[in-house]
């Protein structure tokens, strides 16, 4: 009988052997090693309201990060991106969905939820709209279906300072179409103020060539530039809340392709993070407080005509992107940029490492690449300030 075991299928079976163990040894262990990993309790309130389908965009990188570093509630199980948020939940009724809202909760309940609260979490407050669910956008803004922070928002939010919780809160949790006095309450609360800038960078300003460009936004600007559109090329577009819009020009009113967030080498907060990292997507433009330190800026290195557009509009060279303080045990977060928007599965969050690995394989150069922003800059910033909020305890 002819042996199975050939010289042959020895030398083979050699060659293949260590992607054998890259592909099915080493994820096993990496498991192993996230299965034992103690768990650690934590009571975390996520509010997003701009939730049109169920792919959870806007928090499911928060809820991957949350199960990674093996963070439950308080009855002992992992948090789901599906139910474990106060917001939109979307659905095929003529309504789109049904909402789940602080608003619903009285002032007792509130100050017993912030009691119990570990880490408040605004993602976007932004909102659901009827264009959100269809085929053919709007020349003009979209009618509002359900959005904007609310006076449930507010009260929890102030029972949480007064309890000097942590408090984390991004890039659209304050603007449009938050009502004036309840974004003021924000501002007061949490030591910023908003300019009434928003801005994002498009990567072709030719509306033949991107469609992507909202069509209420090119009729806007054209109406208010004397009938012409932007140059061709990668842009910023800066948005007010009053309706101005101004765009500006790559090589003509800034250098480099996108906006730059910066992060020094040395900084007094102590987060490790990468000094450059390109960022294309939404941002907002505040104002901070003296007791606020900066954790990263904006950069858009603009030029001389850029400079004095940016004298024009009211604003300063650069622009605040992560922001932190302490009071008392807590400590206030603001990130002015959509950071937790995540498109499309980022895998398993069971495996010990996969962040390093997944940073290995995005280059944080690559601002195409959007999971490479959250690998390379997000998810170490929020893991980071996870470790950082008192617990009440770890289970082996």
């Amino acid at each position: 009988m002819k042996k199975i075991f050939t010289e042959e299928f020895r030398i083979t079976f050699g060659r293949f052997l260590p992607f054998i163990l890259l592909l099915v040894f080493i994820p096993m262990i990496s498991y192993l090693i996230w299965l034992i990993y103690p768990t650690t309790e934590m009571e975390i309130l996520v509010i997003d309201k701009t939730v049109p389908t169920d792919s959870y965009q806007e928090h499911q990188a928060l809820y991957w990060a949350f199960e990674h570093l093996k963070i439950q509630n308080k009855q002992g199980n992992f948090y789901d991106k599906k139910s474990d948020y106060f917001g939109f939940f979307p659905d095929h009724s003529p309504s789109f969905g049904t909402s789940k809202d602080l608003s619903q909760l009285t002032e007792n309940e509130i100050v017993e939820t912030a009691s119990t609260v570990d880490v408040l979490y605004f993602a976007d407050t932004y909102g659901v709209f009827e264009d959100d669910f269809k085929e053919n956008k709007s020349e003009e803004i979209s009618k509002k279906i359900y959005g904007g922070m609310n006076r449930g928002d507010i009260n929890l939010l102030r029972a949480a300072v007064a309890q000097k919780k942590t408090i984390i809160a991004e890039f659209n949790s304050m603007a449009s179409p938050t009502p004036v006095g309840i974004r003021t309450e924000f501002e007061n609360l949490m030591g910023l103020k908003w300019t009434g800038w928003i801005a994002r960078y498009f990567e072709e300003m030719d509306t033949t060539i991107n469609t992507d460009i909202p069509k209420w936004l090119i009729k806007q600007y054209i109406a208010q530039h004397d009938d012409t559109w932007a140059p061709a090329g990668p842009g910023i577009v800066f948005v007010h809340e009053k309706g101005r819009i101004e765009a500006f020009t790559n090589g003509i009113d800034y250098f480099g392709d996108t906006p730059k967030i910066r992060t020094q080498r040395i900084n007094q907060q102590g987060f490790k993070l990468p000094e450059i990292v390109p960022y294309p997507d939404w941002f907002d433009i505040v104002l901070i407080e003296r007791d606020y330190q900066v954790i990263s800026y904006y950069d858009i290195d603009p030029s001389a005509s850029g400079k004095d557009k940016l004298r024009d509009m009211g604003l300063p060279r650069f622009f605040p992107a992560a922001v932190q303080k302490n009071v008392g045990e807590g400590q206030f977060y603001y990130f002015a940029g959509d950071f937790s928007d995540t498109l499309g599965s980022i895998g398993s969050p069971q495996f010990m490492g996969l962040p390093v690995l997944w940073r290995g394989f995005h280059l944080v150069s690559d601002y195409r690449d959007r999971k490479s922003f959250y690998w390379n800059y997000f998810y170490p910033l929020l893991s980071q300030i996870l470790e950082k909020v008192p617990t009440k305890n770890q289970s082996e």
